[in-house]
């Protein structure tokens, strides 16, 4: 069987395209069965949450509480550094100081995710964000 240059390109065309779409179901089947890339997603979710604090007195107020209990034998009563550095004039994002907050810095920083919730880290950046 002698088929035309036009028909084997079309039967190649057809067949790298079942290929394709077979690999993008199993990729996504994959996906959505990781557990793992269900709670990244909530937890980026969360935490972009945190890029849209609005700063209050009474948030800075509640910042300040959290900072004294858990923050300032590292970071000095006035967060000008000790042990941790400075937190004066941070030029980061709120969320990378909420996720810094949440998860810690390995061999660096502890992680308060289990000690505080997302509306007392956002209490935590405002009072942070407040520090000049």
């Amino acid at each position: 069987m002698n088929l035309s240059l036009e028909m084997r390109a079309l039967g190649c065309a057809v067949v790298v395209a079942l290929l394709s779409l077979s690999g993008a179901w199993l990729a996504a089947i994959s996906i959505k069965t990781m557990p793992s890339f269900r709670a990244a997603a909530t937890s980026m979710s969360s935490l972009a949450s945190f890029s849209e604090i609005v700063v209050t007195p009474e948030l800075i107020n509640q910042g300040r509480q959290f900072y004294g209990m858990s923050c300032s034998h590292c970071h000095g009563d006035d967060a000008t550094g000790d042990e941790g550095p400075n937190l004066h004039n941070l030029t980061i994002s709120n969320a990378r100081i909420a996720a810094t907050i949440k998860k810690g810095i390995k061999g660096e920083m502890p992680t308060f995710a289990k000690k505080y919730d997302d509306k007392q880290i956002a209490a935590l950046v405002s009072y942070l964000r407040s520090l000049q």
